[in-house]
């Protein structure tokens, strides 16, 4: 750490789907420096998504260094947040990974968990986990490496072969192989860690048939996950933070209290509600997850999942051509009037919560002869209202909490239609703040509580600060009928 405080800087690395970056952070969690570096999927099968591990690795060092350029002397702590659920198997020997990183949309395991839901297994796993059965989770994903890459299960079971998210991928190769471990948050969406017990649950690796030897340590989200091997930077670092994407949002937002709401909208859609600290299973078919745990004491938060959020722009842009600029969206948007009754549902690799259907996939109703590409944009923004007014009426439900603002974050809170409408359809104001690096920031706060930069999570909400307010102004009636649409549209999707 550097010996003048004022000068000190924690670094957050923020791995995600389509991107890895690097931001510096200043002790009162300003923006310093940031560099970013586009990341390939690749689709080798319908319904199969992967990445290179070793891009990742190299591209987030190389975004590091960048940052980070004269100023290594001061950065008091690392941080690490990253995509969820993302599957990497390595050598322990050499760090090389044995196969593609098999990422969190990937549908490939869908059989495999509808047959665990029809052999019985679902309540014994969400009274444990908190989860579901869903290919989106790690364990039928790395129960699949494990018997589909020769000689990957009997190298496993000798020790020789390490399974990680990529937090944890990216801890190893930082250190330089020498840490092996994960944070709370990310060993949840596994479907084999215990959130009530807070262990790895022999059970659930017996029926996963996952070998224990593969598995990480697992610490707080604040903690000394290791040091960064010198010949990285020059000099060693702690890595003093690690969270999932989402759950760093959560704290990245200062969502600290019981009822207070966060949603992020980037390649997916992901709202989540702090409960406080005692587990509660949801009855509506939502998740419930670690918020974050320090020192040794557990938030939890209750959650639904979006698969396709801002991805379906990236779509309307890349595979139809439909504008070369996402920004252009909300200009279209905006040139008709309403969305002349098309319904865009964006389930490319299925539906998330609260339905949990793999097998569905998108959809655009209502065509007509007037249609005109830009209803089909503006209904692609729309849905993202709908989607969310799905989940928060569900999260309401199970948090037993009535959210009075939603904090926003991600790429598509740029879009103010798309913001505008979130609020008319979900009769709440939603607050975007200053810094809309959520994810990031979330990071950034846990490293600096390790390294002594902030007494405590609260002493971080001074410097949450709002840019825009979205106040809802759509009458009852309108927004009633609108919604209806959307259920009858999903509803014709859900009985094909």
């Amino acid at each position: 750490m550097t010996n003048n405080k004022q000068q000190a800087t924690i670094l957050a690395i923020d791995q995600g789907t389509s991107s890895t970056r690097a931001i510096l952070f200043s002790e009162t969690l300003e923006v310093l420096a940031i560099q970013q570096k586009k990341l390939q999927l690749y689709y080798p099968h319908k319904g199969w998504v992967e990445q290179n591990p070793e891009t990742i690795w190299q591209d987030t060092l190389e975004v590091c260094k960048q940052v980070l350029a004269d100023k290594v002397a001061t950065v008091a702590a690392i941080g690490i947040t990253n995509q969820r659920e993302t599957t990497i198997l390595w050598e322990r020997n050499t760090g090389k990974p044995i196969y593609p990183a098999i990422v969190w949309q990937d549908r490939r395991t869908a059989i495999d968990c509808e047959r665990l839901k029809t052999a019985g297994n679902e309540a014994m796993v969400t009274a444990r986990t908190g989860l579901l059965f869903d290919p989106y989770f790690s364990a039928t994903k790395l129960a699949w490496l494990l018997d589909n890459v020769a000689d990957a299960r009997a190298r496993a079971e000798r020790g020789e072969l390490a399974f990680g998210t990529v937090d944890s991928y990216l801890l190893w190769q930082l250190t330089g192989g020498k840490v092996h471990a994960t944070d709370v948050t990310n060993a949840a969406r596994t479907l084999l860690f215990n959130i009530v017990e807070q262990k790895w649950d022999a059970e659930l690796l017996a029926l996963f048939n996952i070998p224990d030897a593969v598995l990480p340590i697992v610490l707080d989200n604040a903690a000394e996950f290791g040091k960064t091997d010198t010949s990285l930077f020059g000099r060693e670092i702690q890595i003093g933070g690690m969270a999932g994407d989402q759950h760093a949002a959560l704290i990245g937002q200062r969502c600290f209290r019981p009822g207070m709401v966060k949603s992020t909208y980037g390649t997916g859609c992901f709202a989540l509600m702090n409960i406080g600290a005692t587990f509660r299973a949801s009855q509506h078919r939502l998740l419930t997850t670690p918020a974050y745990r320090l020192n040794g004491r557990t938030t939890y938060a209750i959650e639904g999942s979006i698969f396709i959020a801002g991805a379906a722009i990236q779509w309307l842009r890349d595979a139809l051509g439909f504008f070369q600029e996402a920004a252009a969206s909300e200009a279209l948007a905006l040139s008709v009037p309403d969305n002349n009754e098309v319904y865009f549902i964006p389930a490319f690799i299925g539906l998330g919560a609260p339905h949990w259907r793999p097998d569905a996939r998108g959809i655009i109703s209502g065509l007509s002869g007037e249609t005109t590409k830009a209803h089909i944009v503006r209904a692609a923004l729309e849905a993202q209202a709908y989607q969310t007014l799905d989940l928060m009426t569900a999260i309401e439900a199970d948090g037993q909490h009535q959210a009075d603002v939603i904090r926003i974050d991600g790429g598509l809170t740029a879009n103010q239609f798309m913001c505008q409408f979130l609020a008319d359809m979900l009769n709440k104001p939603i607050e975007v703040p200053q810094t809309t690096e959520a994810t990031a920031l979330g990071a950034a706060i846990l490293a600096g509580l390790t390294a002594g930069v902030f007494a405590s999570l609260e002493a971080t909400e001074r410097y949450w600060q709002r840019d825009k307010i979205y106040s809802p102004i759509m009458p009852k009636a309108e927004r009633e009928r609108l919604y209806t649409g959307w259920k009858t549209a999903l509803q014709s999707l859900i009985s094909i």
